[in-house]
């Protein structure tokens, strides 16, 4: 039998609550005889599982005697047989909150260590059914220093333990399953940003080795237009000494040939 299934019967087993008539001595002083003949009708009507007729009855105990610890456990077990115990609304209405607020005054009133006991062990269940695991734990364990000897307490507390522990690494796995998600749709927005980002750049460095071609073909032509006049500029310094040079000569030819005259 696998642990799991081995919760579910023993969840089972242990929600069907017995009212219990035990009592200290000094609870029994403090009973009154009409509590006493509504809890036993109640007892009987619970047995039978009529238990929303039942809780008729705890609750005229409770009437009867408001002090009246075993009403209270009574009346706190027909209402967790009526409602939904995996329920975690706060609805005061429901069943369950309203057999806790019972329960919760048992642990607080009661001196019977024994009764105190049953009391947690039911406020476990009910935390155990709603996964608050932290709640259960808590519960089994006051149970278990009222009763060392409630084994269904020890083993509900295990069980309890294990799932808590279970619980904390799936969540684990789950964020990081969440964050592994994440990851990778942040790698995936940065390929698809690299790829949106690579032709663009492609096209600035083509446009950059263009200009660049430019200012290179536009400095060489500079240049070859600068060699030329510097040429032409040479050449027309030549051409004027050559001309110079022949008038001083044609000049000189005149002045011997007049004074031949």
């Amino acid at each position: 039998m696998n642990w799991h299934r081995y919760i579910l019967i023993l969840l089972a087993m242990v929600l069907v609550i017995i009212p219990t008539q035990a009592r200290s001595d000094k609870q029994e002083l403090s009973t009154t005889r009409d509590e006493r003949v509504h809890i036993r009708k109640g007892n009987k009507l619970y047995k039978q599982e009529r238990y929303a007729e039942a809780e008729v009855e705890y609750r005229k105990a409770a009437q009867a005697n408001p002090g009246s610890v075993i009403a209270a456990f009574n009346l706190a077990s027909s209402l967790l047989k009526q409602g939904n115990g995996s329920m975690k609304n706060e609805d005061q209405n429901n069943p369950v909150n309203q057999a806790l607020t019972q329960l919760d005054n048992v642990v607080k009133t009661c001196t019977d260590p024994a009764l105190t006991s049953k009391a947690f062990y039911n406020m476990g269940n009910v935390a155990f059914n709603r996964e608050e695991w932290d709640k259960a734990i808590e519960f089994y364990k006051n149970a278990l220093r009222r009763n060392p000897s409630d084994d269904e307490a020890r083993d509900n507390l295990r069980l309890a333990q294990l799932k808590k522990k279970e619980n904390e690494q799936n969540q684990n796995q789950q964020q990081q399953q969440n964050q592994d998600q994440q990851q990778n749709k942040q790698d995936k927005q940065e390929d698809k940003q690299d790829k949106q980002d690579q032709p663009q750049d492609q096209s600035q460095d083509k446009n950059q080795q263009q200009q660049q071609q430019q200012q290179q073909s536009g400095m060489s032509q500079q240049n070859v237009e600068q060699v030329l006049k510097t040429m032409q500029d040479k050449e027309q310094e030549t051409q004027r000494k050559v001309n110079a040079s022949q008038a001083e000569k044609q000049k000189a030819e005149r002045n011997r040939t007049r004074n031949q005259w």
